[in-house]
């Protein structure tokens, strides 16, 4: 049996996310169906993370075992044979057996996208969410910077999860504008389910004066829901990177 880590790239606009559900199509089960096509066999396979209905990935991270002795960098090129467009199979590579695409990862990093301005660009508006008005960037970046370090983020989560472990480790929090697009970039060691988006919809009411960036902390403190903003809309959520002890998707993908 070997075991082949791949790196995926998708729009996640016509899908339920990553995970296999059965209330539409994910990016899983296409990935799985176009292992059957190719090999015959039933394979699993295990992402770095769960994306949410709607987000999107630069470079999500799989692995999944076969039989089938095809060249492991050959994967790629024949699973994208039968997958729709808008999913890519970016690299493949056979690895070691121990590998997990889930729980062997150390950091990732995502990204969130927001198109200021009076008229939404009609290219963007599967991946990013319009804003008519400009925000208070300055105070929006001081909000950004209480995320970094080792919190509990429990306000920061969806309000069904069931997840008892709420503590993370942030070590990147910060927005960046360029023109008319307003990127927001966070790394840490996990994200909670809607953690991202929430830590967005945050900022967001701060930099339109509807909190103050003090709300921020006093969320952490409290660790309360109802503390923190509303959450963002999914389509302006990509993951970009994750970073393991030996494989990084940013330094492979920049090998060309």
């Amino acid at each position: 049996m070997r075991r082949i880590r791949l790196i995926i790239s998708y729009d996640g606009t016509n899908y339920v996310g990553w995970q296999v559900q059965p209330n539409g199509v994910s990016v899983q089960a296409l990935l799985e169906k176009a292992l059957f096509e190719l090999t015959g066999e039933q394979i699993r396979v295990e992402g770095s993370g769960r994306t949410d209905s709607g987000v999107h990935a630069k470079a999500q991270v799989a692995h999944f075992d076969t039989e089938v002795r095809m060249a492991a960098d050959k994967f790629a090129i024949a699973m994208n044979m039968h997958l729709p467009p808008d999913i890519r199979v970016l690299f493949s590579e056979e690895c070691d057996p121990t590998f997990h695409a889930r729980f062997s990862a150390k950091r990732k990093v995502y990204s969130y996208t927001v198109q200021l301005g009076p008229h939404a660009d009609v290219f963007l508006r599967t991946t990013s969410l319009h804003l008519h008005y400009i925000p208070d960037v300055e105070a929006m970046q001081k909000a950004a910077a209480a995320v970094i370090g080792t919190h509990d983020f429990n306000a920061f989560k969806c309000a069904d999860s069931s997840m008892e472990n709420t503590v993370r480790t942030i070590t990147r929090s910060e927005w960046n504008r360029n023109g008319n697009l307003l990127v927001y970039t966070v790394e840490g060691n996990g994200f909670l389910y809607n953690m991202v988006r929430i830590l967005v919809g945050t900022m967001l009411e701060i930099g339109s004066g509807k909190r103050p960036v003090s709300d921020m902390e006093n969320a952490i403190e409290t660790g309360s829901r109802t503390s923190a903003g509303a959450t963002a809309p999914a389509r302006g959520l990509r993951l970009e990177r994750v970073i393991y002890p030996d494989f990084d998707t940013e330094e492979v993908l920049n090998r060309g």
